[in-house]
């Protein structure tokens, strides 16, 4: 199947324009840029997509092995990328499309023009000498009860992750997403974003990146943020007033405006 097709991928904004490729993060679909595309569609060519079982997506192409891992995902990326014909790409992906989009940019350098990182993590777990705002008793409850009982993680995790408890309506459309997703394949990607380690690949990286940290961000800690920074080889790390661990919807004019100064820069 096409690329296109399984993924769900919209175009809009100038044909002829440098491509922006916006990821989602977990549990979510390609609406959640809805406040920060249109932004760029005058000046550049805006592509979004699905991960496989959210949003518009096909989720009979869903493959336990294949997406057990990152991998799995960066892959996909590269695939829409290649049906495209996209070159020197703008990559914007939040959260673990954060990690995806690093792997893909390691493994294909030539096609990435820029990274930009919102919220990311390469490894959740703590570990000697680093934070990772998790330990490892943490993410076993996390994956047993996302697990065991999918709805009631989703109804206690989305506002914790989506911060801004004054704006409970936040949460309540993050719940909603995930509410949508297949728990099985829900459960999958949680296995490859949780236990994931992608501290080792940020070195491999030569592409212009952008670290944007959020305060009191839940999921990934400023710690978090700044290591992931210190290891990119061309980063700039920018601290968001926005609080908790999606901007792209709690505060879309300050990501789209630090989104704009980086690659106007």
């Amino acid at each position: 199947m096409s690329a296109l097709r399984r993924h769900n991928v919209t175009v809009h904004g100038t044909p002829t324009g440098q491509p922006m490729l916006f990821a989602h993060g977990f549990g979510c679909d390609q609406s959640m840029w809805r406040f920060v595309w249109p932004a760029f569609s005058g000046e550049y060519r805006v592509v979004l997509f699905d991960h496989v079982g959210y949003g518009g997506s096909d989720a009979a192409a869903f493959d336990r092995q294949r997406y057990s891992t990152l991998d799995g995902y960066a892959r996909d990326v590269l695939a829409i990328c290649a049906e495209l014909e996209l070159d020197d790409v703008i990559f914007v992906g939040h959260s673990v499309s954060a990690m995806i989009g690093v792997l893909a940019a390691a493994a294909q350098p030539e096609r990435f023009g820029r990274l930009i990182l919102v919220g990311p993590s390469p490894r959740y777990l703590d570990d000697a000498g680093y934070r990772g705002g998790f330990s490892e008793s943490d993410i076993a409850g996390l994956l047993e009860s996302l697990e065991s009982n999918y709805l009631g993680w989703s109804s206690a995790m989305a506002p914790v992750i989506m911060g801004n408890p004054d704006r409970p309506e936040l949460g309540e459309e993050l719940f909603n997403s995930f509410c949508r997703a297949d728990p099985e394949i829900a459960a999958t990607f949680a296995r490859a974003t949780f236990l994931a380690d992608n501290r080792g690949d940020l070195e491999r990286v030569r592409t212009r990146s952008l670290v944007l940290q959020c305060a009191d961000d839940a999921i990934a800690p400023e710690a978090v943020g700044r290591y992931v920074h210190e290891r990119l080889p061309r980063s700039r790390f920018i601290q968001l007033s926005a609080s908790g661990h999606c901007p792209n919807l709690s505060a879309p004019e300050e990501t789209t405006a630090a989104i704009r100064q980086f690659v106007g820069a």
